[in-house]
Formats: C-alpha cells, structure tokens, sequence
C-alpha cells in the first residue's frame, strides 16, 4: 500500500470475491471482480438487486453494472455467477459505465443471454458512449490503425517498430468488443434510475471517456464510481486521434470535482481496486497528483522544446510495453495540452512535422 491509500479507508480490508462468485457488500448489492488480460488486471463489477415490469406482473432479478471484456474465460466466469450468485432470479437490464473494453465488452452477449421474447434485457449508457461502442466494434475505425499511427508520429513517436504495432492495433477493439446490443435507454447526468427499491442518480464525468456515467445511491451512501473515481491509479486521460486539439485533463478534473457534494461517508465502488471511504481526500490526491506531473512537464518544456515522446520518461519512470505505450503517449499529448490551452506553453510544428511545445 503506497502512501496515498494510506489516507483511504478500505472497510472491507483484504477481502475480495472469489472468481466466479459475488461478495455483498450492502443489501442488494453484490460485488463481482474478474481478470483482465493487461497490465491493469482485474476489473470490479457490480450486481444489483432489481425488480422490473414484466409480461405478467413485477419481475424480480438483478441488473448488472459493466461486463468485462469478451474473451471465453470471462464468458465462463458469468455462467458460474449465473448459477451461484443470483438466487436463481434472471438479469434484468445491464447499464454500462463507459464504452472501454473491459466495461463493454460482454454487454451484447448479456443482453442476448438474458433477453426472452416477452421481456428484452436492455443495454443502459449514455448515448455518446454508446455510438462510439457501436462505431469501435464495427472496425469502421479501429481505433488504432494508420489514423492513430500518424497522429502519434506527429507527437514524436516515430520508431518503426512502435509505428507498424500501432497500425496493427486497427481491430484491437472490436476484437475485444464484437458487437454492442442495436438498442439502448440513454442515461444522462442528472437521471435519477430506480432499481429495485432504491434511487441511483447519474452523474456524468469526461477525460477519460466521452460521457462516462457514475451512479449514486443517497439513501445507501454508495458511489458507483466506474473509472472516475480509483483508489490506487489515476485514471488514463489521453488525446486521441478522432479529436486531436482537445483537453481532456481540464474535463476530468472538472468532473471529479463534482463528486465534492456527496457525503464525507460515501463508500466508493470503484471499477478496479478496492471499495474505499475518503472520497474528497482522493480528489484532493489526483488534484495534487495531476498538478505535480503538470509542473514536471512544464519544467521540461522550459528547459528545451517537447514533444509528447519526449514528455514519456519525464512523467512514466518505469519501462512501457506496446498497449502502456499508447496510453502514456495519450496522456503525455494530455498534460501538454492542457499547459498549452493555459497559454502557458507555445506549440509549433517543426519542419519535420512533429509538434513541440515550449515554454
């Protein structure tokens, strides 16, 4: 445990749910974790006790809150909660952070899965999320490819080895997200959705994703946090090639500071790490945490003109594979942007087409 988690309390200690089984950690609320094939490499999902309106009356069951990515051994995972978890009672709906992998990724076969020709069971997100879901895993894009190699290359990843796996990355998503249901209920920030007995408002966050969407529970005093909100790890926050003069780090900190209002008590569900108490401590961490890399990299820009490749062994000290490589590359490009939007750093493009930034 680093210092920063010090400050946070975590109720339920060690304790984690077994692979395949659910953990209840409130009445009506059960959590799930399963593995993730990165360096990150688990994710938290959630199981909450619902009742729907059904063909022939309330239905009783459960809605699931993120999925997992789609590979068999997550697939496997789901049957066995669906035998030992659930009290014999069906999925009802499932509602979805965001549209990264690891939260979209089983959405569609969820869906299908539980869906009956009196009753479908309905993907839930907001509809920003969603539309990219949809437009990733048909490959239109890849979100990868020659449009993502180019734009790295002109933030100064240039080596060819790091150029041809990123154009190799084109079907990275939807290898990982095959399909995403044709239907949807769009969530919004502000929403309140009943689910069982209880009241979840949304609350919308950017940055990280387009439109991630954070559930809360007054009566309970739990937050749903997704990828807004992680006790151990800031969540990545990078410029991507589809949107490439944007500044997604002055978004995430402005979404997390929406948080503030909730009880000091409130515990936090995040999607990877632990459920934790100190939520306005952990804002006031990632403040200080974002504040810190930006005065690093403000510094290197002082000392001579960067680029994003040049920023990466300022703010990542330990050595990056590929799939790191690319988010680090994000966020370098991130914390550039937003010194540079401040008007605190100038950006031109040399003649080699690369983009430095100085201070």
């Amino acid at each position: 445990m680093n210092e920063l988690e010090r400050e946070l309390h975590y109720p339920l200690g060690d304790t984690l749910p077994v692979a395949g089984g659910a953990l209840e950690i409130a009445p009506g609320v059960r959590w799930i974790r399963m593995a993730l094939p990165f360096a990150l490499d688990h994710i938290n999902l959630w199981l909450l006790r619902d009742e729907m309106e059904g063909p022939n009356g309330p239905l009783q069951g459960w809605t699931v809150v993120d999925c997992c990515v789609s590979r068999d051994e997550s697939k496997a995972l789901w049957e066995q909660i669906f035998v030992d978890a659930l009290d014999g009672l069906p999925i009802l709906r499932v509602i979805v952070t965001h549209m990264h992998p690891d939260h979209v990724g089983l959405a569609h076969w969820l869906c299908a899965r539980w869906s009956t020709p009196d009753r479908p069971c309905r993907l839930w997100m907001s509809a920003t999320d969603y539309y990219l879901a949809r437009i990733g895993s048909a490959g239109s894009n890849g979100f990868g490819g020659e449009g993502a190699a180019q734009f790295f290359a002109a933030h100064g990843l240039r080596d060819p080895e790091s150029m041809d796996k990123v154009r190799e990355r084109a079907l990275y998503y939807p290898s990982l997200v095959p399909a995403v249901p044709t239907q949807f209920v769009r969530l919004m920030d502000g929403d309140l959705v009943r689910i069982g007995a209880q009241q979840w408002r949304c609350i919308s966050g950017h940055g990280h994703a387009p439109e991630h969407i954070a559930l809360y529970n007054e009566a309970q005093g739990l937050l749903i946090g997704g990828d807004m909100m992680l006790p151990r790890i800031s969540s990545n926050i990078s410029v991507f090639e589809s949107e490439p003069e944007s500044n997604p780090l002055k978004q995430f900190l402005q979404s997390i500071d929406k948080f503030q209002c909730l009880p000091t008590a409130t515990l936090t569900l995040p999607s990877h790490g632990k459920p934790f108490t100190g939520l306005h401590k952990r804002i006031r961490q990632l403040h200080d945490h974002h504040r810190e890399r930006l005065a690093e990299v403000m510094a290197a820009c002082a000392e001579r003109p960067q680029c994003a490749a040049d920023i990466l062994p300022v703010m990542f000290k330990r050595k990056l594979d590929l799939h790191q490589t690319t988010f680090a590359m994000g966020e370098a490009i991130a914390h550039l942007h937003a010194l540079w939007f401040e008007g605190k750093v100038r950006r031109t493009r040399d003649e080699d087409g690369v983009y430095r930034f100085r201070g």
